[in-house]
């Protein structure tokens, strides 16, 4: 049987990968008795509880299970490298968040997935489920909408707001690149990274690498390589892009992403289409060049065409690889972290400590081009991210 048939099989007989358990133990042949835990937890018992939110509402934090539950919304439009798929289609892969949420973050983690794509509607609907979450993981929703929806919501919300296709992705990355690097004995101010694909992951990866010292990114999308002064870019809508034109592309580099990567010292792919990248683009870039080649299911190439074509260093998100640098390693630890301080926000500074935290735990006795990045479900992945991002937050707020 191949993958595919093996996936199809395995979650018609799951029939879902989620459930809801209780914390507590009701026997059914006590309910209705009188002095029951059924009485404690549900009528009459549970209103003196109420009552006491009622009149502080931050003892919902105490008495409730909002300390612990994550909201995963998703519209459905930008899911993995399958594209605007719907929320049915979007309701497995969140589902499988949940669980590694569970399995690696000990969260509760509830797959939200909507048939709203507009913009305030996404925005109104989570703003009405606040109660009930400490915090709100976005996911897989289409860019440029995106980016306000994020905005809006981290300045109106009490609670944090994820966004793991930019934070999450852009981590984890930043994490293999140091390694990377590391093995090569290059900087990070002495190297050309190209980054395939400007919505959300690309616009979070540009972000992180240019607050870890990265000079000289050029970002492509669709029509080429970003720089200042290109025309479509005036559009309101392309802020983000402004953004990117503004901080990156020093030489004014012009041209699709065959012109720009030659010489280039790193590609990181987050652009959505498998194949993108060619054994002759890889031949063009640095003797030692180093390729994340990151679009799910299917990469921008496959890392033994990339090895042929002579990269030193090839990941990709997939678990089937080598090196997979997958945003897996990294939102559960950050939720827990965000769960636990009830920090609303972490700005780029916080997650790059989260980067050098998980990079540091490939000693240079294991570090190889094979294995540059921790396992997914390596154990010590979440007590150092979180006590990181922990210590992070707290000098924030000193």
């Amino acid at each position: 049987m191949n993958k595919r048939e093996d996936a199809i099989n395995l979650h018609k007989a799951l029939r879902g990968k989620i459930e809801i358990q209780n914390r507590v133990s009701i026997e059914t042949t006590t309910l209705g008795e009188e002095g029951g835990m059924l009485n404690l937890i549900y009528t009459p018992g549970v209103a003196y509880v109420a009552e006491e939110i009622s009149k502080n509402k931050g003892l919902i934090y105490d008495y409730t299970s909002k300390w612990n539950n994550v909201a995963i919304v998703s519209d459905g439009t930008r899911v993995l490298g399958l594209g605007n798929i719907g929320p049915e289609g979007a309701l497995p892969v969140m589902e499988g968040k949940s669980v590694l949420f569970k399995v690696l973050g000990v969260i509760n983690a509830i797959p939200l997935c909507i048939s709203a794509t507009d913009k305030e509607e996404i925005i109104r609907f989570v703003k009405t489920i606040e109660p009930g979450f400490g915090a709100v993981n976005i996911e897989d929703i289409e860019s440029p909408k995106v980016f306000e929806i994020i905005e809006r919501l981290q300045s109106e919300l009490s609670i944090p707001v994820f966004h793991d296709d930019q934070h999450g992705t852009a981590v984890i990355t930043l994490a293999a690149l140091i390694n990377s690097l590391r093995l090569i004995n290059r900087k990070f101010d002495d190297v050309r990274v190209i980054i395939s694909g400007a919505g959300s992951a690309g616009y979070g990866i540009f972000k992180i690498l240019l607050e870890a010292g990265c000079k000289d990114i050029v970002v492509t999308d669709s029509k080429g390589a970003i720089y200042e002064g290109r025309q479509d870019l005036r559009d309101p809508d392309n802020l983000h892009k402004q953004e990117i034109a503004s901080n990156t592309n020093p030489r004014k580099l012009v041209g699709d992403l065959r012109d720009v990567i030659r010489e280039a010292d790193v590609f990181i792919g987050v652009s959505g289409i498998a194949g993108l990248l060619t054994k002759d683009m890889v031949r063009s870039m640095d003797s030692n060049a180093i390729v994340f080649a990151l679009t799910n299911p299917d990469p921008e190439i496959i890392p033994s065409d990339a090895h042929n074509a002579g990269a030193r260093i090839v990941c990709t998100g997939r678990s089937d690889f080598p090196n997979q640098v997958n945003n897996a390693v990294v939102f559960p630890s950050v939720l827990r972290a965000l769960l636990d301080t009830r920090a609303k926000v972490l700005d780029e500074k916080m997650l790059v400590t989260a980067s050098y935290a998980i990079a540091s735990l490939v000693e240079d006795s294991h570090l190889n081009v094979t294995y540059v990045i921790p396992k997914v479900n390596d154990p010590r992945i979440l007590p150092i991210v979180s006590q990181t991002l922990k210590k992070a937050i707290r000098k924030r707020c000193q």
